[in-house]
């Protein structure tokens, strides 16, 4: 019924930049909190940054100050601004976002298939 795909991952040097972008599509009826995630290998799932519908940010301690989560409720997209990268944001990055379909009263979660970002040092 949702889908979410990212898009904007690749390999770039240390300190270079990359813009991710997820785009939600299906029976949508509206979107409320968004955010980006990451898993590198060996390691769990964790958050790197959040949107709320009424764009209040949250991000964790390691890419504050660097990335900037954003979003464009008009085109149902999140996106994450990537600067000033490092080897350690090597992970493949995953989009997430609480969506309420036109057929249910609730929100679920959904998760997009991954992009992976390489940070080559």
């Amino acid at each position: 019924q949702v889908q979410l795909v990212e898009s904007g991952g690749g390999l770039v040097q240390a300190g270079g930049s990359l813009r991710l972008s997820c785009a939600a599509s299906g029976s949508i009826f509206s979107i409320g909190d968004m955010g980006w995630y990451r898993q590198a290998p060996g390691n769990q799932r964790e958050m790197v940054a959040q949107i709320t519908s009424t764009d209040s940010t949250n991000y964790s301690g390691s890419v504050k100050g660097r990335f900037t989560i954003s979003r464009d409720n008009a085109k149902n997209t999140v996106y994450l601004q990537m600067n000033s990268l490092t080897p350690e944001d090597t992970a493949v990055y995953y989009c997430n976002a609480g969506v309420r379909t036109r057929y249910r009263s609730t929100y679920s979660n959904y998760w997009g298939q991954g992009t992976q970002v390489t940070v080559s040092s």
